[in-house]
């Protein structure tokens, strides 16, 4: 889930989305990419296919344990299940969606041990163990980025891989897996297109904050590696307007302009562009999946822009299933449990000792998921294979397809 996401996401705060892909900051799996597994390949082949400080949550009082499922293969689900606001909520859809992949799976021979961390460390490190007490092969979880070091100080002294749902990509390492959508896979992604049609002089706007500085980190190498060259670079705090002026003054001499922030941030950023003399139809506007927001959709100066992000159609077809399972519609983050609990569920076919391993998780060619390509890498981080969409008053529209395979490595 979200750390240097946005400002607003659940690792770094308490606010996870409830409709668009990261404002928080349709399949059931598709058969992995596992070469070297073929048992845990054609067990996806046969499902079906219906397409920085972090603030803790305030928690109330937590849940009874629960399990879901009652396979042999124990599985640890860490949720904020009890936490007060958004974040219960988020958790509370996220545990839906991952009894959905259950059920979808044909009920596969997993438990989840469902623990409820209540939104802090202290419950997610309880939660951990308690699960390793009741025999739990992997940790799936928790989701609030200051909660993930206290889970895996528990689950490394017992050798268990944890695949938590935190964007923020300092707490990855060994053993720890982020399942989530990372600033740095969209910014590779648009950079590397963007200089496929032609771009190669890049101007930059970010905010000064954590989610700045992980787009900055990302952005300027992916720019070297395609042979491009930065032409300006600048961030803004709370008053954006002089920073505007200076990359303004600068855009002549770019043919891309890189705005990464949340919608309501991105629209205004644009507008004091404009107000700084900056003609914004004269250069190809670029952005991050944050842009995958409704007030952007309504920005005219913002139409035309390309921001990378998963194929909206696969968690379309999902919500589609929750809608009619749960009555309601899931926060844009529960296709995150969806698909750790499938990954697992597949692997949990395999008798190997070590099919929660990181030779397994880590895996080169990858997993195919609710929104995509995706695979760990070494480092706990993960790359997705992403869509390019372009800004349309009407809702905006694929450019380019998600890839279809991870290139060699």
């Amino acid at each position: 889930m979200p750390g240097a996401r946005n400002p607003n996401s659940p690792s770094s705060g308490q606010q996870p989305s409830a409709v668009t892909r990261r404002t928080a900051l349709g399949l059931a799996l598709g058969a992995p990419l596992l070469t070297a597994c073929s048992s845990v390949q054609q067990t996806f082949s046969q499902l079906p296919n219906p397409f920085a400080s972090q603030a803790q949550a305030p928690a109330g009082p937590q849940e009874q344990p629960a399990v879901a499922g009652s396979g042999q293969v124990k599985v640890g689900l860490i949720l904020p299940v009890s936490a007060a606001g958004n974040a219960g909520v988020a958790a509370q859809s996220m545990r839906n969606a991952a009894e959905m992949a259950l059920a979808e799976f044909q009920n596969p021979n997993i438990q989840l041990l469902i623990k409820d961390d209540g939104g802090n460390p202290q419950g997610a490190q309880q939660g951990a163990q308690q699960a390793l007490d009741e025999g739990a092969e992997i940790v799936l979880g928790p989701l609030f980025a200051a909660a993930v070091p206290a889970t895996a100080q528990v689950a490394r002294t017992r050798s268990v891989s944890v695949i938590a749902f935190s964007t923020d990509s300092s707490i990855a390492g060994r053993g720890v897996y982020l399942l989530s959508f990372l600033p740095e896979s969209d910014v590779n992604r648009i950079v590397e297109y963007s200089a496929s049609i032609g771009k190669k002089s890049f101007a930059a706007l970010l905010p000064d904050n954590a989610y700045g500085s992980v787009v900055e980190a990302a952005f300027k190498p992916a720019v070297a590696r395609r042979g491009g060259r930065i032409v300006a670079f600048e961030k803004y705090g709370a008053d954006r307007a002089a920073a505007a002026r200076t990359v303004a003054q600068s855009l002549a001499q770019a043919d891309a302009l890189l705005i990464a922030d949340d919608g309501d941030s991105v629209v205004a950023t644009a507008d004091a562009l404009t107000a700084a003399g900056a003609n914004l139809r004269n250069i190809q506007l670029l952005g991050t999946g944050l842009w995958d927001n409704p007030r952007v959709a309504a920005s005219p100066a913002l139409q035309g822009g390309l921001y990378a992000a998963p194929d909206p159609a696969g968690f379309r077809a999902f919500s589609a299933r929750y809608r009619a399972k749960y009555g309601g519609e899931p926060v844009r983050t529960a296709t995150l449990a969806y698909d750790a609990v499938a990954l697992v569920a597949a692997l949990a076919r395999s008798q190997n000792a070590q099919r929660f391993g990181p030779d397994v998780l880590a895996s080169a060619s990858g997993f195919a998921g609710i929104d995509g390509l995706f695979r760990f890498r070494a480092d706990g981080t993960n790359e997705r294979g992403l869509a390019v969409m372009r800004v349309a008053s009407g809702g905006s529209q694929p450019v380019a397809g998600s890839p279809k395979s991870f290139g060699a490595t």
